[in-house]
């Protein structure tokens, strides 16, 4: 009996196992995806930031974005020397990154949802507009006109010295005094979490919109009702 119930163990053991549907592989995608947008957009609390002695020993271990799980996330060691002038500048890239991804996260969507401005209704969705818009000269003129804001808007977007200002309250802070919103009423705890907010909804946009781009490129959907934009 123990000899046959070996044997059949056995059989259960090396019994090939059929490669998974890719309906399941999606399912398993998303749901790992899921996961993670879900840290992505939680609000990191100062005590949470690191969870171990070493990670508290790292350098910027405690700054603002080294949320659990992972902490100060620096696997190819940029920082790793504690150099503050070079994590401040790689900070800026990573906010100004992360606002104009939120941007374009929304603007995809709502375009793909088929809301244009009045005179562009015939103008494709997703990567196909840019080309459309190349077709005509009011079509020139509005890539014109986007060069033009994205120039006026990098100027704008930063801490300007020049002005007799108070100087920016933190990295990526370009009020320059001219905007507020009630921001200085807000306790020091309340901005860290917003500014965390901020920063872990601009990483989510980042991988967010070049996921939307790249399921176009391949031409597989990943929108409600199997909608693929610049079709």
């Amino acid at each position: 009996v123990v000899v046959c119930v070996h044997c059949r163990l056995l059989q259960l053991r090396y019994i090939p196992h059929p490669a998974p549907q890719l309906s399941t592989m999606k399912v398993i995608a998303a749901i790992l995806a899921l996961a993670g947008s879900a840290v992505a957009f939680a609000p990191a609390e100062q005590g949470s930031r690191a969870s171990s002695a070493l990670a508290a020993e790292k350098p910027f271990s405690d700054a603002l974005g080294a949320t659990a799980p992972l902490g100060m996330f620096d696997p190819l060691g940029l920082v790793s020397d504690g150099n503050q002038a070079l994590f401040d500048a790689l900070r800026e890239r990573e906010l100004k990154h992360g606002r104009v991804s939120m941007l374009a996260v929304v603007g995809y969507l709502t375009t793909a949802a088929g809301i244009r401005f009045p005179g562009a209704e015939n103008i494709p969705d997703g990567l196909k507009s840019f080309p459309a818009l190349m077709e005509t000269s009011d079509g020139m003129n509005v890539i014109y006109q986007m060069g033009a804001f994205f120039a006026v808007a990098e100027i704008v977007n930063r801490d300007a010295t020049w002005l007799d200002k108070e100087p920016a309250e933190f990295i990526g802070d370009y009020r320059n005094g001219a905007l507020d919103f009630g921001w200085d009423n807000f306790d020091e705890e309340t901005k860290f979490q917003k500014r965390s907010i901020e920063l872990n909804n601009g990483r989510a946009a980042m991988m967010g919109i070049w996921g939307l781009v790249t399921h176009e490129l391949i031409g597989e959907s990943i929108l409600p009702g199997g909608y693929l934009p610049g079709q």
